[in-house]
């Protein structure tokens, strides 16, 4: 029995935990006695006490050297997100848990602190967060991003924001201070301007409009920002490219970057029952060419090829890319964070 979409959630499936040796599932309604109370999906906060927040990254196409995640999970719940399967290591699922089940780590300030003051620590960017989003919903009540930066202002550490929503006008008063050091930048991720295709599929995120704007004001601001249109999902997002390049540009984006839909783990589960309750006409269409950019495949773990993907389709938008961004921008680029500023001891000096 088809059951009701669920309107403000992008996932519409649980997905089963390859990590769990047992689960409850509903699929064989004989073996139920009586009918399961269907779970609320108002989101939930688990609380967690790391030992610490700052995550060495290994992977050698993602552009970032270290990741500080305050958030595990995420209630944007943009259905294609990489980071869907890291939610399985909590014991959660892919799909529904992903974004209405959160880790929240409320003292990641205190240790980020303590991380800056080892003796050992050599500055070097940290990006907020490369998993899941910063400021997502949350924040908003918990600031726990807004202690992170007082932080990084307090030390005069640089750090990169990437998000896909405009909560960090909140902290602009901070940014500003960062920027003046060349201590900041912000990536704002705009996956297409169709205000229709985003409340479904990444629905709990800022509007395009909205983070065009915000572009307009951090760049008055003087605060460095980027687009990245990410995922380019073929077939559905991918000729919004162009449009989405000029109109940051002519917000005040100083660069754009972009990635390809890769449909990791389960998530290929989630996103292909999505794709089918909402765009049932173009499924096979979106589908296959995913598939052709992935080798066949929805997903490919390969560094270097991952992120863009092979063959015709990828190697149209990848051209699609530099035509765009060369026509819109230029020459213009992101400036470098400087680790020249950084203060070992914070605000406290001898002399």
């Amino acid at each position: 029995m088809e059951k009701e979409y669920r309107k403000g959630r992008g996932s519409q499936i649980k997905t089963e935990n390859p990590f769990l040796a047992q689960q409850y599932v509903t699929e064989h309604i004989e073996g139920l006695d009586e009918e399961l109370i269907p779970e609320s999906l108002q989101t939930q906060i688990f609380y967690e006490t790391p030992n610490k927040v700052v995550n060495k990254v290994d992977s050698p196409d993602v552009g970032m050297e270290y990741s500080l995640n305050p958030y595990q999970g995420c209630e944007h719940g943009c259905v294609y997100c990489y980071a869907r399967t890291t939610h399985e290591y909590w014991g959660f699922n892919a799909g529904l848990d992903f974004e209405s089940k959160i880790v929240v780590k409320r003292n990641a300030p205190v240790l980020l602190e303590q991380h800056l003051l080892k003796p050992s620590w050599k500055p070097a960017p940290i990006v907020l967060s490369g998993n899941t989003d910063c400021y997502q919903p949350l924040e908003r009540k918990l600031k726990i991003t807004r202690g992170l930066l007082e932080v990084f202002a307090k030390y005069r550490h640089p750090v990169a924001i990437i998000s896909k929503n405009t909560l960090m006008l909140r902290d602009l008063d901070i940014l500003q201070d960062l920027a003046r050091d060349h201590l900041v930048m912000v990536i704002l991720s705009i996956s297409t301007l169709n205000e229709k295709l985003r409340s479904v599929m990444e629905p709990r995120t800022a509007s395009a409009i909205k983070k065009l704007k915000a572009i307009e004001k951090m760049s008055a601001a003087g605060i460095p920002v980027m687009v990245m249109n990410a995922p380019v999902i073929p077939g559905l997002t991918h000729h919004e490219m162009p449009e989405v390049i000029k109109r940051a540009a002519e917000h005040g984006a100083l660069s754009a970057g972009y990635t390809m839909v890769r449909l990791n783990g389960l998530i290929a589960r989630v996103f292909e029952d999505w794709l089918k309750k909402n765009f049932p006409d173009r499924f096979n269409k979106v589908w296959h060419q995913v598939q052709e950019a992935h080798g066949g495949q929805v997903n490919d773990s390969v560094f270097g090829r991952r992120m863009r993907g092979e063959g015709s389709i990828a190697e149209i938008i990848n051209q699609l890319f530099h035509q765009s961004r060369n026509r819109y921008m230029g020459e213009t680029q992101m400036p470098p964070l400087d680790t020249t500023k950084f203060r070992r001891r914070g605000n406290y000096q001898l002399f």
